[in-house]
């Protein structure tokens, strides 16, 4: 059997986007579950819009998500590595070909002439196809118009291609997703494989170096379909063996518009830059139009690779749900070891002094508020009262709370008691402190409302006893001092 070769073939004009890494997981996923090659390929081939940091985006995001390639960029071996604006040498060979071959030929039209052309067909209201104008030009008027000193592009003769290989002009293919796709070829016009630069278009560049690596499988978004029939058409003029196409649904907000900033994250590295663990958002990735043959939807991507099935893929359009994405977050912290959560945490607390802790407290201090969080960055608001002299309270907690005479009256008691609390055995303290005050008529609820919101400026938060223990008798009791009237 064939060894499955996929690629990803990302553009550096931005980082590297959720829904290509959507793209890069299902052909690493695919390439796993067959023992194929997961091949990494950066097409740069528009320098205006190429970016080295991107590029290094593109690397770091993909590494992060463990979708190391088998080939390519830092890898080497015989096909790599790929960078397309490296090989601009390769291209000419093949535009050559298929000049010498009749399946294309040289424009000389000026940007003004084609959009003049565009005008009037927009002008008799019908889809602008390309006239073909110098198709048939003779060589005398091609040397007339170099003598001018135009620099044809290269154009790709679709219906030369289309009659060499197809009865009609109806061009099909079994997609690996969405089953038979075709289209009418007339509708294509002939298209510019090599620009009057020298420099070759994406169907065309795309086409030469998936052959050359030998890529025969190519799983990509559906929004790449129209590409599909044209590549086709190269492959048959250049004698090569067409690969097999899987076209993606598209990614889509919850609203169902296309996905933006302004419903969230999109790029990888402000994912994990909001604090998302990469091993959470390749398993929500991964369910994005696949599901487990098990139900189960927490799995590793080992695990995954083994039940992925590309052929069992959604056809419809995926949407993204924050709030399932959040939910998968929260519970791939939970199932972190404490070290490993206590040093992940510490970027996210860098405006606090942790000197001001112990190892020992600070690890207590994430255990005892690592339940609640969704994102890594939560720990930033979640920890706040640990640090510094006094917490910031909020006006109405201070006036809902503090202000209360039934707060002023169990504060009072803590002070009168403090110093002879043992802060290694608080639980039991707080339990008979609570018993004495219920015994007044004052409910446990309301007395540890009073002692939290003294120490931590909020009524709600980590584990009481735990709070206390970290933070130490002097600075409770000082906090407790600076609310009492």
């Amino acid at each position: 059997m064939e060894e499955i070769r996929v690629r990803i073939a990302p553009s550096p004009s931005g980082n590297l986007h959720i829904g290509t890494a959507r793209t890069a997981l299902f052909n690493y996923l695919y390439a796993k579950k067959t023992g194929g090659k997961f091949i990494l390929r950066i097409e740069d081939t528009d320098a205006e819009r190429t970016s080295q940091a991107y590029i290094d985006n593109i690397f770091d995001s993909l590494k992060a998500l463990g979708l190391n390639w088998d080939e390519g960029p830092d890898v080497g071996g015989p096909y790599g590595p790929y960078t397309q604006s490296e090989r601009f040498d390769i291209y000419p060979k093949y535009v050559q070909e298929l000049l010498d071959k009749g399946f294309a030929y040289e424009c000389f039209c000026t940007p003004e002439e084609l959009e003049a052309e565009k005008e009037e067909a927009t002008k008799n209201k019908k889809a602008y196809v390309y006239s073909k104008k110098c198709e048939n030009l003779t060589e005398e008027e091609k040397a007339k118009l170099r003598a001018e000193g135009r620099k044809p592009a290269i154009r790709f003769s679709v219906e030369k291609a289309q009659k060499a290989f197809h009865d009609t002009p109806i061009v099909h293919f079994e997609d690996l997703v969405k089953g038979d796709l075709h289209q009418d070829t007339s509708l294509i016009g002939d298209f510019v494989i090599m620009k009057s630069n020298g420099s070759p278009t994406y169907n065309f560049a795309v086409v030469i170096d998936d052959m050359l690596m030998k890529i025969n499988t190519v799983i990509r978004g559906e929004d790449h379909i129209s590409n599909t029939f044209k590549q086709i058409l190269i492959y048959e003029a250049l004698g090569a063996e067409i690969p097999k196409f899987g076209h993606l649904g598209m990614i889509l907000a919850p609203d169902r518009s296309k996905l933006s900033k302004r419903h969230g994250a999109t790029a990888v590295s402000e994912f994990v830059e909001r604090g998302y663990l990469t091993d959470a958002l390749i398993n929500f990735v991964a369910l994005l139009g696949w599901s487990p043959s098990d139900g189960e939807e927490i799995k590793t991507v080992d695990e995954i690779a083994k039940d992925f099935r590309i052929h069992e893929v959604s056809s419809s359009n995926s949407i993204f749900e924050y709030d399932k994405l959040n939910w998968m977050n929260g519970q791939y912290i939970k199932k972190l070891e404490l070290k490993d959560l206590a040093e992940r945490l510490k970027p996210y607390l860098k405006k606090y002094d942790l000197n001001e802790l112990t190892e020992e407290q600070y690890l207590h201090m994430v255990e005892i508020t690592r339940e609640p969080l969704t994102l890594l960055s939560d720990i930033t608001d979640a920890v706040e009262y640990f640090f510094g002299e006094y917490p910031t309270i909020d006006k109405e907690v201070q006036e809902t709370v503090l202000d209360t005479e039934t707060s002023q009256t169990v504060l009072k008691e803590v002070l009168n008691r403090i110093d002879g609390w043992d802060f290694n055995n608080l639980h039991e303290i707080l339990e008979e402190f609570r018993g004495y005050f219920k015994e007044q008529g004052i409910k446990p609820k309301l007395t540890m409302w009073a002692i939290r919101a003294a120490v931590t400026g909020r009524t709600r938060g980590a584990d009481m006893c735990g709070i206390l223990e970290i933070l130490g008798k002097d600075k409770v009791k000082a906090r407790i001092q600076k609310v009492v009237k």
